[in-house]
């Protein structure tokens, strides 16, 4: 404890309040965040009593300060822990590592509303279906619509500028209301069919279709009434995999199923979403146990569903493997407005897809299993290369350059750490200092760039996370550089070059161990070489997708700007009207000239510029 902390004079002045504390190491790093109907109780029991679980025994040991924060109920604690702990990721919390935003299926405010893919806040005047387990399900759904109810998914960049259908009107995939193929009325009856279809009332869509049928055959409007046909055909089909509760339409039709498993010493939490009575997904969570070397499983279970639901859009249902406390079902149910239905007891259709996301879960943990002694394997045998302890090689970052001739040069590092890629820590870095196509050079600005800083931070104080070895996607005279630069900055982490073969053959590396003075080629099959090609690969496709855009980015900008006239202002007007240098470069003289700040003449000299 601090000098400055006296844990007993801290306990002792403790509120019996609701509220949420964290417990620090001694350089101020959030070890655990927690929540207490009564704060002075709970915070003191971490340190009065000694039957912790081996996670919590472990973090109380490295508690050097204490904070608390008062709240009004033990709902608004149990809300404000969970924002901590996402904003936070404490060592010791139960964290699921897969928490980005999940895909929502948008239809937006317009007067013609688009239909869209969409991840990110949930705003205003557009409506959201969802969330789906994975952007497959979004897209598939996308399809469906487009099939039955042929709702525009082009941008309105795209939409506001044409005078002329897409191909999808062409192949019935869309109404063209771009065109005015379709009246406003008539388009906004077509999404409400289609917010019928989402929220699941598909029986009485389908009534509503057969009477227009009947009406369009009546009028002896045959290729009306085929129209109708096709889309109850169309529904039939999507009705016909519908799984749970279908038969009974009285039933809510946004429904969560949670399975929990723990084998072996893994948990996992599998979701199955049901969303307007359709089955759009399932996926499979592991959280993060390796601080916790007996997980219990229903701790696991509630803060998967604390993480997974509070904050974010929620079903009315939720049918589960594992109870959950009151205060979080209270919490829940504020923020979703309406009362949710828990469910524990399952029978008749229920019990039977609630025994098959139990097997779906106990199935994940297998291959979790299979896939981490696999990469565990692979870690070993490049430790064994590098002649390193296993338990020091888990993070690598590979760094690779790209450009078209010197062109746009970009640098990218990716991050290996933790058994698997992180994408969330890729970098990259414009090489401006660097000669064009001087690839030697552009390695020593992104090494001298990224690992600089890290030092100087280091030197103010900061916490840095140092790779245990670095790779570098290059021969012998990009390592001589990073040889250069490790000297300067006065750095001895592992350098390992990764050199294509002879004929540029995947399984001919040569590898390149410059403090060892070592070049040598693995066996084509070797896990080490397996996992180096993994991370260099990657490094290279990130490298490319990179400098691609830059590239592509500079040459629109520059084949604007290289006509007289034409500053930042038009340059950016004539884009946005014309959705890009595509639609720019198709333009008539007469629609470029509607573009304000667009004179005739100017119109003409732009169009001479790029024909």
């Amino acid at each position: 404890m601090s000098a400055t902390f006296d844990l007993n004079i801290f306990l002792k002045n403790l509120p019996n309040l609701p509220g949420v504390y964290r417990m620090l190491d001694k350089n101020g790093q959030v070890l655990y965040v927690g929540k207490a109907v009564n704060l002075k109780r709970r915070v003191s029991s971490y340190f009065q009593k000694n039957d912790h679980s081996p996670r919590i025994t472990l973090m109380v040991k490295q508690v050097h300060t204490v904070e608390t924060t008062v709240t009004r109920s033990e709902a608004e604690a149990l809300i404000l822990e969970n924002n901590l702990i996402k904003a936070l990721s404490p060592k010791y919390n139960i964290l699921f590592r897969d928490d980005k935003s999940y895909p929502y299926l948008m239809l937006s405010g317009h007067a013609f509303p688009q239909m869209a893919y969409y991840r990110g806040t949930l705003k205003k005047p557009n409506q959201y279906f969802g969330p789906y387990p994975n952007g497959y399900a979004v897209r598939d759904s996308i399809q469906v619509l487009q099939k039955v109810f042929r709702l525009r998914t082009c941008e309105d960049s795209v939409f506001e500028h044409r005078d002329r259908a897409c191909l999808l009107y062409q192949i019935r995939r869309c109404s063209g209301p771009c065109a005015g193929h379709i009246s406003q009325e008539d388009y906004q009856a077509s999404v409400h069919e289609a917010v019928t279809f989402l929220n699941g009332k598909t029986g009485e869509l389908t009534q509503v279709l057969h009477h227009k049928m009947q009406q369009a055959a009546e009028r002896l409007d045959f290729e009306e009434a085929a129209r109708y046909r096709d889309q109850i055909q169309a529904l039939g089909l999507v009705q016909s995999q519908q799984f749970i509760d279908s038969k009974n339409p009285n039933n809510p039709n946004d429904i969560d199923l949670l399975a929990l498993a723990a084998e072996s010493g893994s948990v996992c939490i599998h979701w199955v979403s049901i969303r307007g009575g359709r089955h759009v997904g399932d996926k499979s969570f592991f959280p993060d146990v390796r601080h916790d070397p007996e997980p219990n499983g229903q701790d696991y279970a509630e803060a998967f569903v604390a993480q997974h639901y509070l904050g974010k859009s929620k079903p009315d249902v939720i049918i589960s493997n594992f109870p959950l406390p009151e205060v979080l079902q209270t919490a829940l149910n504020q923020e979703h407005g309406k009362q949710i239905q828990f469910v524990t007891k399952t029978i008749g259709e229920r019990k039977v897809w609630m025994k098959m996301a139990e097997q779906n879960a106990r199935l994940a943990i297998a291959q979790h299993r299979l896939q981490h002694s696999s990469q565990q394997n692979r870690i070993e045998e490049l430790a064994r290369v590098l002649d390193m302890e296993a338990d020091g090689l888990q993070r690598l970052e590979c760094f690779d350059i790209s450009h078209t001739q010197g062109e746009a040069t970009v640098a990218s590092c990716v991050v290996y750490d933790e058994q698997n890629i992180q994408p969330s820590q890729y970098r990259r870095y414009n090489i401006t200092g660097a000669k064009a196509g001087d690839d030697y050079a552009a390695m020593r600005e992104v090494l001298t760039r990224r690992y600089g800083k890290m030092a100087e931070a280091q030197a103010n104080g900061e916490t840095v996370r140092w790779p245990d070895a670095v790779l570098i996607d290059g021969g012998k005279g990009q390592i001589g550089v990073a040889v250069e630069v490790w000297e300067e900055l006065g750095l001895t982490i592992p350098l390992v070059g990764i050199a294509k073969g002879p004929e540029r053959k995947a399984g001919m590396e040569e590898l390149i161990l410059p403090f060892s003075g070592r070049t040598f080629r693995l066996p084509p099959h070797s896990p080490a070489l397996h996992l180096l090609q993994t991370v260099r690969d990657e490094s290279h496709r990130f490298a490319i997708t990179g400098h691609r855009k830059k590239r592509d980015k500079a040459r629109i900008t520059s084949s604007l700007s290289d006509i007289p006239g034409i500053g930042s202002k038009r340059r950016q007007a004539l884009l946005t009207r014309f959705g890009g240098l595509r639609g720019v470069t198709a333009a008539s003289v007469e629609d470029l000239a509607q573009v304000e700040g667009i004179s005739r003449a100017l119109a003409e000299k732009i169009y001479d510029s790029l024909h």
